[in-house]
C-alpha cells in the first residue's frame, strides 16, 4: 500500500508512549541561549549555547527597507523553506527606482506572500511594482480597510509624484491589475497556506492598520508595523496578542522620546493656530492625506464649534481623496472606538461642520487668514509644497507639523528653520513664517514601546523603523532596564540588507487522532499507526482514519520489470517449480483480457511472468508493489537470471530454424533431462566423498547411504533426506544442503 496527497510525508512507525499528559511543543532558539520549559511550554530561557548544525533551522530576518531608517518599510522573513514579505514601502525623501526597498538583494519569484499593515506609502506604494514589474507571484494580504483606501491613495500618489514618465515605477493599470490580486483579511482571522499561519491584531495608529503575527513549524513572529497604543478620538489603541511570541518586530521611530499628554497636546495645538489666525496669517499643516488628518478635522471641527469668534475663518482640507476616503472611514466605523461610534448613532461624526474640501489650488481664494491641512506630508510635492513656497515669506504665516518628519526631506529641513530653500523651480525662498512641531504623531513613543514589549515578553526583538540615533539609544535603555532584572532578552537593529539569524532547535512532537486517540495510553505501550507530516505539523492515526482525518487515499502501485531472457519458457518455468513449486501457466488473454498473445508464468498468486510474442529475447515481471511482493519479485528475478548464468542451463539457440517441426519442446525436454542426470551425478560424487559408496537409482533420482547399517534416503531433485535415525539425519541433511548451495546457489536465496 502506497499513501499519497498534496506532498504530505508518511511513513509507518511503532512509537514508545513515555506519557500520556498532552503538552505545548517547545522551541530552544539561538545563538540567544535559553532554557527550555516545562511541557506546559510558555517562555524560553537560557542555559548554553548549542552550535547551529542545520541551515534549515535559522530564522532569517533582513530588512530589505526600514533598516535604521525610516522609510521604505519592508522586511524578509526566511524559515524552513518558507519566505513572507513584511510591507513594501517607498522612501518619501527619493524618487524613481531609489525609493525602493532593496529588491535586487532577493529572488521576488521565492516568496510565498506579502503582507501589508497599512495604507501609508511607507509601507504600501512599492506593492503594485513587486506584484506587476517583478517574478513576484506570492499572495498578498491586507485588512479591508487598508485595502479599500490603498487603491485611491497609491493612485493620488501617482498623479502629485513630480517625476517624469521614465522614472515612475508603475503605471495606474499596474495599481488596478494589483489590486485585483489583493486579498483582505479581518482582524483575529488565521488564514493558512502551506505551512504558514498568520493572524492580524488591531495595531491602532490609522484605520485598518494590523500588526501580523506569523508561525511558522511552531515559531511565533510578531510584526507591530506601525502602531499606537493611546486611544484618541477615533481609533482603539493597538491590542496585544494572547499567544506567546518568539521573536518581535517593532518600530522604533520615536526612539526614547515620549510624547506630551494627549489633553495638554491638543490644547497647545489648537491655542498655536488660533494666534496663527488671530495675526491675520495663514497656518498650513502638511499631513498625509489619510490617517492624523482625520484625528486633526475632529480637532479643529470641534475646537471652532466651541468658539463662534473663529466662524468667519475658514479651515480647509486639501486633498482629492477626501470625500472618497471619508466613504471608506463611514463604511469601516465599527473598526474605530466606542465613542466615535456611539457619536454616529446620532450623527455622522465625519461630516464637518467647519471644515470644507479644497480639491485643487485654482478653487481657492487667497484672501485672509486660514487655516490649510494639505498633503503631502513631507512636503516633497504637490498642493503643501506648492502653498509652503507662497506663504513661506510672509512671517504673519503659520507652518504647523503635526507629525514625524522623515530625514532628507524638506519638512526635516523647515524643521530646522533654515533662512532659505529651494523651490521646485530653482529659485532661492526666503523663510520667515513661523515653523512649530507638534507631535500628532500616532507612533508609540518610548513608554508606550517599552511597555508594550515588556508585556509581549518575546526572548528576541528587532527594531526596525528608526533613525538610527533613535534606534540605538531605545536598545541601550531597554536593554539597560532588562539587565537590571537579569532578564535575558536579545535586541538586534540591523542595517538595510543585514540579515539577523536565530537558530530554532525544536524537538518534534506528534499527537494522536482519531481512533488511536479514544484511549489513553500507558507508560511502554507501544502505539501502531501511521504518521502524517504536513504543514510541519505530525499526527499519529491508524489506517482507517487516514481518508477522514488525513484527507488521504489509498492507493494500488503495479510495478513492472523487463529482463532479457534467451533460454525457452518451459525452462523458466521447471526452474521456478524448483524454488516456489507449482507454478500456473496460462494465456496472456486470460489474466487481463489482452489482445495480445502470449504466456504468462504466476508465482505465489503475486508476481505474473509475461512472454509476449513478437517482444524478443525479453521477459515482464508485473507484480502489486508492496514489503511481501517486493522481496518475492526479487527473487523470481534472481531465478530467471539464473537460468541463462548456470553452465547446468542449455540455452534454446536464438537461430530460428529454416524448416517448420514440432522439435523445439522435444529440444527442450531432452536438455532438463540432461540438466537433471548431471545434477544426478553430482550429487552422487558429493555423497561418497561423505560416506563412501553409496547406493544409486538414477531412474528414480534416490540415493542411499549406509552407515553402520542405518540408511538414508536422499531425493536429489527436492534435495530433501528420508531417515529414521535423528542424528544420521541431521547429518546427511547438513551434506544435502552444502551440496545444493554448490550447485544452485543462486537459488538458494
Amino acid at each position: 500500500m502506497r499513501l499519497s496527497k498534496g506532498g504530505a510525508i508518511i511513513q509507518q512507525a511503532i512509537l514508545n508512549v513515555a506519557a500520556a499528559t498532552p503538552a505545548t511543543d517547545f522551541i530552544s532558539l539561538f545563538p540567544f541561549n535559553t532554557q527550555p520549559p516545562s511541557m506546559a511550554g510558555i517562555k524560553r530561557k537560557a542555559e548554553i549555547e548549542i552550535p547551529i548544525v542545520d541551515e534549515n533551522d535559522l530564522l532569517k530576518l533582513t530588512p530589505l527597507g526600514s533598516g535604521n531608517e525610516v522609510g521604505r518599510s519592508s522586511i524578509l522573513l526566511e524559515y524552513k523553506g518558507k519566505k513572507v514579505l513584511l510591507d513594501a514601502g517607498i522612501h518619501p525623501a527619493y524618487n524613481g527606482l531609489a525609493s525602493l526597498p532593496f529588491f535586487d538583494e532577493i529572488d521576488p519569484a521565492s516568496i510565498d506572500v506579502l503582507l501589508v499593515t497599512h495604507f501609508h506609502v511607507d509601507h504600501a506604494a512599492a506593492v503594485p511594482y513587486l506584484m506587476e514589474r517583478t517574478s513576484f507571484k506570492g499572495r498578498v494580504f491586507m485588512t479591508h480597510p487598508t485595502k479599500a483606501i490603498y487603491k485611491w491613495l497609491l493612485n493620488d500618489y501617482l498623479r502629485v509624484s513630480n517625476i517624469g514618465d521614465e522614472d515612475q515605477l508603475y503605471t495606474e493599470e499596474d495599481l488596478i491589475n494589483s489590486f485585483n490580486r489583493i486579498e483582505a483579511v479581518d482582524y483575529h482571522q488565521q488564514v493558512e497556506m502551506e505551512g504558514i499561519k498568520f493572524t492580524s491584531f488591531n495595531a491602532g495608529h490609522v484605520l485598518g492598520a494590523a500588526m501580523f503575527l506569523i508561525e511558522i513549524a511552531g515559531v511565533r513572529v510578531l510584526y507591530t508595523g506601525d502602531y499606537s497604543r493611546e486611544e484618541d478620538r477615533h481609533l482603539m489603541a493597538a491590542e496585544k496578542p494572547d499567544s506567546p511570541v518568539d521573536v518581535l518586530i517593532a518600530e522604533s521611530t520615536y526612539g526614547t522620546q515620549s510624547h506630551e499628554p494627549r489633553i495638554d497636546k491638543e490644547n497647545r495645538f489648537t491655542s498655536l493656530i488660533h494666534n496663527i489666525v488671530g495675526r491675520g496669517g495663514r497656518c498650513l499643516m502638511p499631513v498625509f492625506a489619510l490617517g492624523r488628518a482625520q484625528e486633526l478635522l475632529l480637532i479643529l471641527d470641534e475646537y471652532w464649534e466651541a468658539h463662534p469668534e473663529l466662524d468667519s475663518i475658514p479651515i480647509y482640507y486639501a486633498s482629492s481623496l477626501a470625500k472618497k476616503c471619508m466613504a471608506v472611514y463611514q463604511t469601516y466605523i465599527n473598526m474605530m472606538n466606542a465613542k466615535i461610534r456611539k457619536q454616529f448613532a446620532i450623527s455622522n461624526p465625519f461630516v464637518f461642520k467647519h471644515i470644507s474640501n479644497l480639491r485643487n489650488v485654482e478653487q481657492f481664494e487667497d484672501s485672509g487668514p486660514c487655516v490649510m491641512m494639505a498633503s503631502p506630508g513631507m512636503l516633497q510635492n504637490g498642493l503643501s509644497r506648492e502653498l509652503f513656497e507662497r506663504w513661506a515669506p510672509d512671517k504673519k504665516n503659520g507652518l504647523v507639523f503635526t507629525g514625524y518628519c522623515v530625514e532628507n526631506t524638506l519638512a526635516r529641513q523647515a524643521m530646522n528653520e533654515p533662512p532659505d530653500f529651494n523651490a521646485m523651480d530653482g529659485r532661492k525662498i526666503p523663510l520667515r513664517m513661523s515653523v512649530d512641531y507638534i507631535s500628532f504623531s500616532a507612533h508609540v513613543d518610548f513608554t508606550q514601546n517599552s511597555q508594550f514589549i515588556e508585556e509581549v515578553k518575546a526572548p528576541h526583538v528587532m527594531l526596525v523603523h528608526g533613525e538610527a540615533n533613535n534606534m540605538f539609544r531605545l536598545k541601550s535603555a531597554l536593554q539597560s532596564r532588562y539587565s537590571e532584572r537579569e532578564e535575558n532578552i536579545k535586541i538586534y537593529t540591523p542595517k538595510n540588507c543585514e540579515t539577523v539569524k536565530l537558530h530554532f532547535r525544536g524537538e518534534k512532537m506528534a499527537k494522536t487522532i482519531g481512533t488511536l486517540a479514544a484511549k489513553y495510553p500507558t507508560e511502554d505501550e507501544p502505539l501502531n499507526g501511521v504518521i502524517v507530516a504536513k504543514d510541519f505539523q505530525l499526527n499519529i492515526m491508524s489506517t482507517e482514519d487516514l481518508n477522514e482525518l488525513g484527507g488521504l487515499i489509498t492507493t494500488v502501485v503495479t510495478q513492472r520489470q523487463v529482463v532479457p531472457f534467451n533460454a525457452a519458457i518451459s525452462l523458466l518455468k521447471w526452474h521456478l517449480e524448483m524454488m516456489f513449486g507449482t507454478v500456473q501457466e496460462t494465456d496472456l488473454s486470460k489474466v487481463d483480457g489482452s489482445t495480445e498473445k502470449g504466456s504468462v508464468l504466476r508465482v505465489f498468486d503475486t508476481i505474473d511472468i509475461k512472454k509476449l510474442q513478437g517482444a524478443g529475447n525479453q521477459l515482464m515481471l508485473e507484480w502489486i508493489g508492496n514489503a511481501m511482493n517486493d522481496m518475492v519479485a526479487d527473487s523470481v528475478l534472481a531465478v530467471i537470471l539464473s537460468v541463462d548464468s548456470s553452465p547446468a542451463s542449455v540455452k534454446v539457440s536464438t537461430q530460428p530454424c529454416s524448416h517448420s517441426h514440432g522439435h523445439d519442446e522435444k529440444s527442450v525436454h531432452l536438455k532438463v533431462e540432461e540438466e537433471i542426470a548431471s545434477d544426478f551425478r553430482n550429487m552422487v560424487t558429493f555423497l561418497e566423498e561423505q560416506f563412501g559408496k553409496v547406493d544409486a537409482n538414477e531412474e528414480d533420482h534416490k540415493i542411499t547411504v549406509d552407515v553402520d547399517g542405518v540408511k538414508a534416503t536422499i531425493d536429489s531433485i527436492k534435495f530433501s533426506v528420508d531417515c529414521e535415525n535423528e542424528a544420521l539425519h541431521k547429518r546427511v541433511t547438513n551434506v544435502v544442503q552444502h551440496v545444493k548451495m554448490a550447485m544452485k546457489p543462486i537459488s538458494v536465496f
